[in-house]
């Protein structure tokens, strides 16, 4: 299964901080995350839903303090893999590889059928054209595949750029939309405006945690960032910060645009859109096009990260080796690349058939959020074990120990809104389709250790600013 051969390496210092938070940046999508997921934040919190975006900035800077910190120590591009396996040991590593990378090619294959269906609707609605959007699916992963496997700087240049532009579209619109309307006030950061107080918090909190995922894409990047111990924790909160501030902007211009009238922002299909539609006609249009730059962006952002994990499973050996080959020109993972979008394909048309892209992509989304959520919350248990065990002299009690737990303390809830009973059919399914991988996910790990006793050295053991 492992070939003790000196491991593949990733073309080393290829990418500087601005590099990997607009890469970051992109793969969150703010425009597409922010589209589809606001309505069901406002159903949830009301008015009052710019502030539980605010909430979940916060819960989410806990859980990057912990990436962070795990980055200063030993920075990887197995990256949680690499970290649950340095604070719990081998199997739990094996374990969390197989599960993570599940929740991610699930819910790759949710960014790569919106890709599709945004394109093709968009290019129907202004250029009266109707290309079948499996077609438009299918272009795209191969100019994804192909841009990502040439070199990360190039693929992460294009991403930069997406989402840039995609930038300043949203904010002008927003700009725009506080003018049209103008009565601002505090109402919709006002604790006093959560619909059903706490629990009104609660029921949009998950989604707006869930608007900030890719977030952590930063430390799978560590292999070729340069000076990642430094990088890679400012990338993670610069990249927390800039995307929470961006959100509550977006959600207050919206709030204020629909004269503060809940039941109107819950009965909009895509709030933003709408709004925009209504009150500057034409102008939709460019969010039209920020929807595709947004996708194609994080579409490009993700493929890069989190093949990484899946290479760095293989190059480690927790994985067949055959997911740690890297291109012999471009040094990029190629075979993880590959499979991750192969397999994102493979599920899409398995479970799409007779499917409006939109619906797949919540439904997937929503499946595929559970392992990584769950990988999210174990990762902050893993930090305190981690540093008390290896590097004792530098334990703080606030970095390595309070500021996880309430990392992990704030997993909790939106973890069990996506498990909690009597969702309807098929969200009710996906727990079980969860708790099923990870028994699968547990078996092959408790085989593998078995099979190679030497697998716990070898976690972590290729850290990402050492030399070749």
């Amino acid at each position: 299964m492992h070939s003790h051969a000196v491991p593949a390496r990733l073309r080393q210092g290829e990418l500087g901080l601005g590099h990997i938070v607009s890469a970051t940046l992109a793969n969150i999508a703010p425009a597409m995350s922010f589209y589809f997921g606001f309505g069901v934040i406002v159903a949830g919190a009301g008015v009052a839903a710019p502030l539980t975006i605010l909430v979940a900035m916060i819960a989410v800077l806990f859980l990057a303090n912990t990436l962070a910190e795990f980055s200063r120590f030993t920075p990887s591009a197995g990256s949680f893999v690499t970290f649950i396996g340095k604070g719990f040991g081998a199997t739990a590593a094996v374990t969390a590889a197989v599960f993570l990378i599940f929740g991610y090619i699930l819910a790759g294959s949710a960014v790569v059928a919106i890709m599709g269906g945004w394109t093709s609707e968009t290019l129907h609605r202004y250029l009266h054209v109707q290309i079948p959007w499996q077609i438009m699916t299918f272009a795209a992963l191969v100019l994804v595949g192909a841009m990502t496997v040439r070199g990360v700087r190039l693929s992460t240049a294009w991403a930069a750029a997406a989402f840039w532009l995609e930038l300043a579209i949203l904010v002008v619109v927003g700009i725009a939309l506080l003018g049209v309307h103008g009565r601002l006030s505090l109402r919709p950061l006002d604790p006093q405006s959560l619909a059903g107080g706490f629990k009104g918090l609660g029921l949009g909190f998950p989604i707006a945690i869930f608007l900030f995922i890719g977030w952590e894409n930063a430390s799978m990047m560590a292999d070729e960032t340069m000076t990642p111990r430094r990088l890679v924790p400012r990338a993670l909160f610069a990249s927390v910060l800039a995307i929470g501030v961006l959100y509550t902007f977006l959600a207050y211009a919206t709030v204020v645009g629909f004269g503060y009238d809940a039941k109107a922002l819950e009965a909009a299909q895509v709030p933003y859109v709408d709004l925009t539609a209504h009150l500057l006609g034409g102008v939709v249009v460019l969010l039209y096009l920020a929807g595709v730059t947004s996708i194609l962006g994080s579409l490009i952002g993700l493929v890069n990260a989190q093949s990484r994990i899946l290479f760095n499973s293989g190059r480690e050996g927790l994985l067949p080796n055959l997911f740690g080959a890297v291109h012999d020109r471009h040094r990029t993972p190629w075979a993880a690349i590959a499979t991750f979008l192969l397999a994102a394909l493979a599920l899409l048309f398995m479970f799409a058939e007779g499917k409006n892209p939109v619906n797949y992509f919540g439904e997937a989304a929503t499946c595929g959020t559970i392992p990584v959520a769950i990988i999210y919350g174990v990762t902050n248990l893993a930090l305190p074990a981690y540093v008390w065990r290896t590097h004792r002299a530098a334990f703080s009690w606030v970095r390595h120990a309070a500021l996880p737990m309430l990392g992990f303390l704030a997993m909790i809830l939106p973890v069990w809104g996506l498990v909690t009973p009597g969702q309807p059919y098929p969200f009710n399914l996906y727990p079980y389709v969860a708790l099923g991988v990870l028994a699968v996910a547990y078996f092959y790990a408790r085989s593998a250790t078995a099979r190679d006793p030497g697998m716990g050295e070898r976690i972590g053991s290729i850290v990402a600013d050492e030399a070749k």
